[in-house]
């Protein structure tokens, strides 16, 4: 029988994710996504209380499987994208991961992430954080995300956000 998953590989899972990000690996990003993982960034209600139903409520950001982030990534490449024209430099940083529960074929994973970006076009710097929940699951490759879940706690800002700054 297999073993739940250890910090130190959650860590590394998480840490492989922001260098893809950062670097423009998108392949690799994908790659760590089971194909019907879902990716959502929901919207906030109010001042405090985020939405509870990418179904039926507004996000700001909701794929149910890996397609979307691949179509997304697409868009990127293609210069198709008016929020990823001119892509920024980030830099993503992870901190306070925490194995919430887990067995050896699942794991509730929460974290803290923010996000520097660099607008090339104005030189202007912009900070993005927040909170991740990262559901994993084991597979034959190892293991993936099979949902990712992304608070992001300031989001009035004044640009675009795309996957790649969250």
């Amino acid at each position: 029988m297999s073993e739940p998953i250890r910090l130190d590989e959650v860590n590394d899972l998480l840490a492989r994710e922001a260098h893809s990000l950062d670097n423009r690996q998108w392949d690799d990003w994908l790659a760590l996504f089971h194909a019907d993982a879902w990716f959502w960034v929901p919207a906030w209600r109010d001042d405090f209380d985020l939405v509870e139903d990418p179904q039926s409520e507004i996000s700001l950001m909701y794929h149910p499987t890996r397609a979307g982030l691949e179509d997304r990534v697409w868009r990127v490449r293609s210069g198709l994208s008016a929020a990823s024209s001119a892509l920024p430099r980030t830099c993503h940083l992870v901190a306070s991961v925490r194995i919430v529960q887990g067995d050896a074929t699942q794991a509730l994973v929460h974290s803290s992430w923010h996000c520097h970006r660099l607008d090339l076009q104005t030189s202007q710097t912009q900070m993005l954080f927040g909170h991740y929940e990262h559901h994993l699951r084991a597979g034959t490759e190892g293991w993936r995300i099979a949902g990712k879940k992304v608070v992001l706690m300031n989001d009035r800002i004044p640009t675009m956000v795309d996957f790649y700054c969250l």
